[in-house]
């Protein structure tokens, strides 16, 4: 599996989750309303609060999850795609010097 793959895969578990805790918030603030508990106002006012905090932490939260991911990438050898672009950048100029030399000596 592909790291970014791996990586979306993770992700989308979050917003998932993210997804049936609000929905479920949204559910309890209903029933709230429905026994008079609080007024459709402050449920909304409830509701759109918990989305904010949802929302500034899951930007913050894969944030964190991408540093770890590479972090760990890191750890175990896995080049960056920057190496990776040099590594292949390397390996046309060798290639390139090995044709001149092989041509040189067919002269």
């Amino acid at each position: 599996m592909d790291n970014n793959d791996w990586l979306k895969q993770l992700l989308m578990i979050g917003v998932g989750t993210t997804s049936l805790a609000a929905e479920k918030m949204k559910e309890v603030s209903e029933q709230l309303v429905q026994e008079g508990q609080i007024n459709s106002d402050q449920a909304k006012g409830i509701v759109d609060d918990f989305m904010d905090k949802i929302q500034s932490e899951q930007g913050n939260f894969q944030s964190q999850m991408e540093k770890q991911v590479r972090n760990i990438l890191q750890d175990l050898g896995v080049p960056r795609q920057s190496e990776m672009d040099e590594l292949r950048g390397r390996i046309d100029r060798l290639e390139r010097q090995v044709r001149d030399l092989e041509n040189k000596l067919w002269k």
